[in-house]
């Protein structure tokens, strides 16, 4: 009987960590895509037009946690729908919890490799915990846009 629960208690752990791998891999892909329809909207309508879509809080790119920001070259925070009193300012310097200047990476990734995943902390606004986020960023012109998940 306690290697049927045993066994039993395995199955159950294993299902449940293939099921997060999943849902991590879902919210990365949605993240990558929101991000590629941003740059499909800046390349089609200019810079304004997606600016202004970036920062409507019901817009197309604001689902649940994931929302799609936009930097300029140098660190000011031109578009974000879920800290509109941020928009303006410069966060080149601004590290998170851990030190990490995670937004200089987001500059510099987008300078040298046109694309690709930062990882840092952040306040998960459900958990309200300081939790690892990765962010997907693509440059766009003068644009640096991303998009962030939690990793589960």
């Amino acid at each position: 009987m306690k290697k049927v629960v045993s066994t039993m208690m395995v199955l159950m752990m294993s299902v449940l960590l293939m099921g997060a791998a999943v849902a991590h891999a879902d919210d990365k892909a949605d993240a990558v895509k929101m991000v590629k329809d941003a740059v499909a909207l800046y390349k089609a309508s200019g810079l304004e037009k997606t600016l202004d879509a970036l920062n409507d809080p019901k817009g197309q790119f604001v689902k649940g946690t994931l929302f799609v920001f936009a930097f300029d070259e140098n660190g000011t925070l031109l578009a974000n729908a879920t800290a509109p009193e941020k928009v303006g300012q410069n966060l080149l310097e601004v590290p998170d919890s851990k030190g990490k200047k995670f937004r200089k990476e987001f500059v510099e990734l987008a300078k040298k490799d046109g694309s690709g995943w930062v990882d840092y902390t952040n306040i998960n606004p459900k958990t309200k915990l300081d939790e690892p986020k990765t962010s997907y960023i693509e440059k766009a012109g003068e644009l640096i846009i991303g998009c962030g998940i939690y990793k589960k």
